[in-house]
C-alpha cells in the first residue's frame, strides 16, 4: 500500500450566514421552492441499481405535514438479503483499491457538497427535517463536508502509523479493512450522521448496508446521489430504508456480520448488542459495535457565572432545532440568588422566540419530526402542567394541526429527582433546578448521579477553582465537556463528539478513534536473511 502520496490538509468549511441580500440566500430560497414543488420517487439502490419493492410511504414536511415531499420504497428481508450479498461482491474491489483512490472519492464528493450540491442537501434537510438555514448549513453542509475531509485525513495518519524494524529485518501493519459488511444505522436528526455512519467504515475499504431513519429518508437518498457522482463504486454502500425489524432480523442473523455503526435510541442499541452477543459464535469474526445513543445533557451554572452568557447557553442548547439533538441542554441547575435576578429576562427571551415554517428566514425553530415524537414530548409537558413537584414557567404549547409544533417550553422542577430533570426527552423542553448558592458542591454530585447518560455537559463559572472542581466531580459525566460555552455544536476536527455510561461506546466520530474500528491490524515481519542453524550461540561447546 503506497504512503507517499500528500492528501490536502483538512480545513473546516466556513459556515455561510445566508444574510439578507446574500447570493447563498437567494440560491438556497429558489432551491427550496423548485424541491418543494416536486414531488419525488426515492427507490432502494443495490449494487447501484434501483429496486422499487411497492410498499411505500410518504416523506412529509414535519412543519407543513400535509405536503409530500417524496414516496418512497421499503425494504423487507429479501431486499436486504440482497444488500449483502451486493456488498460481499463489491468487497472484493473496493477492499483492493490503493487508499488514495478511495479517499480520491470522498474529497471529491467534499468538494462537490460545498460547491454545487450545497444548495440541494440544505434544502432537503430543512424540508425533510425542518431545520432552519443555519441549522441546516452546519449539519448538511460544513458538517459533513468536515467529517469527508478530515476522515480522510485522519485514515492517513493511522496508516503512517508503523512498528519499528531492526537489523536484517522489516517490520510493518497493514490495516486491512474489517471481514464481511457493516450496517450502518442512522437518526432523524442530523443529515451529517447520515453522511458519516456509512462512509466511515467505506473509506477504510470496507463494503456497507445502510438503512437511513424512515423520517430522514429524502434527504438520505440525496447524500447517495452526491457519493455517487463523486465516483463511488455500486455496492460499497446499499442504501435500504425499510422495516427496522426485517432489515435487523436478517443482517443480524448473517455470519459475514463484520461491524455495526449505530446512531439512535439507547433501547435500539442494547438490543442491537444482545442479539450480537446472543449470535456471537455464528459470525466469522467479532463484529465491532460502535454506537452513539442518548443523553440528558446538563447545564450547570456556579455563582460567580456570566448571567448572559448563561442565558444565551440556555436558549441556543436547549432549543435550537426544537431540541432534537443528542446533545441538546435538557437541565439546567442554578443558584437561587442567580435566577432571581436573570428569571424575567430569560422567560421573556423564551416567549419571544419565532418558531413556524423554516422557509421563512426569520423562524429560529421549526417542528418536530412526526406525530409520535409530538406526542412524547407532550406527555412530559401534559405530566408537569399537572405535578405538584413542577412548574411550567414558559412555554408549553403543543399544535399539531398544521405542523408538528410545540413551543419552546422551560419546567421548573422543585425536586432533583423530577421525571423531566431525569428521563430523555428529545424535544424543546428544559428542566430547571434552582439550588441554593451555597449547595455548590453537593449540586455537583447531583448532576453526576441523576441520569445514565453521559453525552454532553457544561459547566458556566468565572471562577476558575470552580471550573476545576466542576471538571474534576463530573470527568465521568460527559464526553464532551464545556466551560462557559453551550453543551451542543461540536465541530469536526476540534472536538471529537461521543458520550459514554448509557449514552454509547464513545469512539468519536469524526476522529482517529472512529476509524480504528473499522480495521482489523496484520502485523508482517520480513526477515532478509534468515537463520540456517537452530541453534543459539550459548549452545556452543567451551
Amino acid at each position: 500500500m503506497s504512503r507517499h502520496i500528500p492528501i490536502p490538509p483538512p480545513v473546516n468549511e466556513p459556515v455561510l450566514d445566508y444574510a439578507p441580500g446574500s447570493p447563498e440566500r437567494a440560491a438556497l430560497k429558489a432551491r427550496l421552492t423548485e424541491m418543494a414543488g416536486t414531488q419525488i420517487d426515492i427507490p432502494l439502490i443495490i449494487g447501484g441499481k434501483e429496486v422499487r419493492t411497492g410498499r411505500t410511504k410518504q416523506a412529509v414536511m414535519p412543519h407543513r405535514h400535509g405536503h409530500v415531499l417524496a414516496t418512497w420504497h421499503r425494504a423487507g428481508k429479501a431486499e436486504t438479503a440482497q444488500a449483502i450479498a451486493a456488498a460481499h461482491e463489491a468487497y472484493r474491489e473496493w477492499s483492493s483499491w490503493r487508499w488514495e483512490d478511495r479517499a480520491a472519492v470522498f474529497l471529491r464528493a467534499a468538494d462537490l457538497l460545498a460547491t454545487t450540491w450545497r444548495d440541494t442537501l440544505n434544502a432537503a434537510t430543512m424540508l425533510c427535517q425542518s431545520k432552519t438555514p443555519h441549522q441546516a448549513e452546519i449539519d448538511a453542509a460544513c458538517e459533513i463536508v468536515d467529517f469527508w475531509r478530515f476522515n480522510v485525513h485522519y485514515a492517513d495518519r493511522l496508516y503512517a502509523e508503523q512498528p519499528i524494524s531492526d537489523r536484517g529485518i522489516w517490520n510493518r501493519v497493514e490495516y486491512r479493512p474489517l471481514e464481511g459488511f457493516v450496517l450502518a444505522i442512522t437518526p432523524f436528526n442530523f443529515t451529517s450522521i447520515g453522511a458519516n455512519l456509512p462512509t466511515a467504515p467505506a473509506i477504510m475499504g470496507n463494503t456497507v448496508v445502510w438503512k437511513p431513519a424512515s423520517t430522514a429518508v429524502y434527504s438520505s437518498y440525496y447524500i447517495y446521489r452526491l457519493l455517487e457522482a463523486a465516483g463511488l463504486p455500486p455496492g460499497v454502500i446499499n442504501f435500504i430504508p425499510g422495516d427496522a425489524s426485517a432489515i435487523s432480523d436478517t443482517v443480524l442473523h448473517h455470519a459475514d456480520l463484520a461491524g455495526i455503526h449505530f446512531t439512535g435510541s439507547t433501547g435500539v442499541f442494547q438490543q442491537l448488542w444482545r442479539t450480537v452477543g446472543e449470535n456471537v459464535a455464528q459470525y466469522k469474526s467479532y463484529p465491532r459495535v460502535v454506537g452513539e445513543t442518548g443523553g440528558k445533557d446538563f447545564i450547570v451554572a456556579h455563582p460567580s457565572a456570566d448571567p448572559a452568557a448563561l442565558a444565551t447557553a440556555m436558549v441556543r442548547g436547549a432549543f435550537e432545532y426544537q431540541g432534537q439533538k443528542c446533545s441538546a441542554a435538557s437541565r439546567v441547575y442554578i443558584p437561587d440568588t442567580m435566577w432571581r435576578a436573570m428569571r424575567k429576562d430569560v422567560l421573556d427571551t423564551i416567549a419571544g422566540i419565532p418558531m413556524g415554517d423554516v422557509a421563512d428566514f426569520r423562524t429560529f425553530m421549526g417542528a418536530i419530526i412526526d406525530q409520535a415524537a409530538f406526542d412524547d414530548i407532550k406527555g412530559y409537558v401534559d405530566h408537569a402542567k399537572a405535578s405538584p413537584d413542577a412548574e411550567i414557567l414558559v412555554g408549553g404549547e403543543c399544535d399539531p394541526s398544521e405542523g408538528y409544533f410545540i413551543r419552546p417550553t422551560l419546567i421548573q422542577a422543585k425536586k432533583p429527582d423530577y421525571k423531566s430533570i431525569c428521563e430523555e426527552i428529545f424535544g424543546p423542553v428544559l428542566t430547571l433546578y434552582v439550588y441554593p448558592e451555597k449547595e455548590w458542591d453537593a449540586v455537583l454530585r447531583t448532576v453526576d448521579g441523576t441520569s445514565p447518560y453521559a453525552l454532553t455537559g457544561a459547566v458556566f463559572a468565572d471562577d476558575r477553582r470552580a471550573v476545576t472542581q466542576a471538571m474534576q466531580v463530573l470527568r465521568h459525566a460527559a464526553g464532551n465537556f464545556y466551560v462557559n460555552d453551550k453543551p451542543t455544536g461540536a465541530v469536526v476536527g476540534q472536538q471529537p463528539f461521543g458520550g459514554a455510561r448509557a449514552s454509547g461506546t464513545n469512539d468519536k466520530a469524526g476522529s482517529m478513534l472512529n476509524l480504528v474500528r473499522w480495521v482489523s491490524a496484520r502485523s508482517i515481519k520480513e526477515t532478509f536473511v534468515p537463520a540456517t542453524d537452530y541453534r543459539y550461540p550459548y549452545m556452543h561447546a567451551e
